[in-house]
């Protein structure tokens, strides 16, 4: 009897497994076709054959089904608000230390990298790693700088961090390629900091 019950909960646990992979690779799919913000759950679950009451149960909103389809180690939201909720002091750093820490997840990096070229549709996998960066870090971090100018600083914060995270991974240029993470957050956060910090001309 019990051996049943134990093989009946592991043939469920099995069925929970097999439907929130196909939940995962049916977004991965979706946006490296229509981008993020034109991927939603409701498409999702119809594009898997669920209900989006089921799709729900797994994922409780957009950005949670993106950090679990790229395999993110974290929470976009909550991990964004905890970084701006000191204020914008040290934001500079905190952004460049949870960024490396994201990337130096081999897993991460791998789903990242296969969204980035699917089947040719990179301008896809550009557009849906855009409008992430926009909606979760972009928006929120100009929302608390609070300036007219605030959209513009922190995409210029963002252009630094991107470029040192291309020498990094991509062009493997030292010394950000064999830099430690402290060494790393040295040489990329001030300039991030005075992007963010520093109204600019237009």
């Amino acid at each position: 009897m019990s051996g049943s019950a134990a093989k009946g909960g592991k043939g469920e646990s099995n069925s929970v497994d097999d439907l929130a992979n196909l939940l995962l690779d049916t977004a991965r799919t979706a946006y490296s076709s229509t981008g993020y913000l034109g991927t939603t759950l409701k498409g999702v679950a119809a594009a898997a054959g669920v209900a989006p009451e089921v799709l729900k149960k797994y994922f409780d909103n957009r950005e949670a089904l993106f950090a679990a389809a790229m395999r993110l180690p974290f929470d976009p939201v909550s991990s964004i608000n905890a970084l701006i909720a000191p204020g914008i002091d040290g934001l500079g750093e905190r952004l460049a230390r949870v960024t490396l820490r994201m990337l130096d997840d081999p897993q991460t990096r791998f789903q990242l990298q296969e969204l980035a070229t699917p089947d040719g549709k990179t301008s896809a996998a550009v557009t849906t790693i855009r409008e992430f960066l926009e909606s979760t870090v972009v928006d929120r971090v100009a929302a608390v700088l609070g300036v007219a100018d605030a959209r513009l600083r922190v995409n210029v914060a963002v252009a630094h961090l991107i470029g040192a995270v291309a020498c990094r991974y991509v062009l493997e240029i030292e010394p950000f390629a064999s830099a430690t993470e402290d060494e790393f957050v040295a040489l990329v956060a001030p300039s991030m900091q005075a992007a963010l910090t520093t109204p600019i001309p237009r």
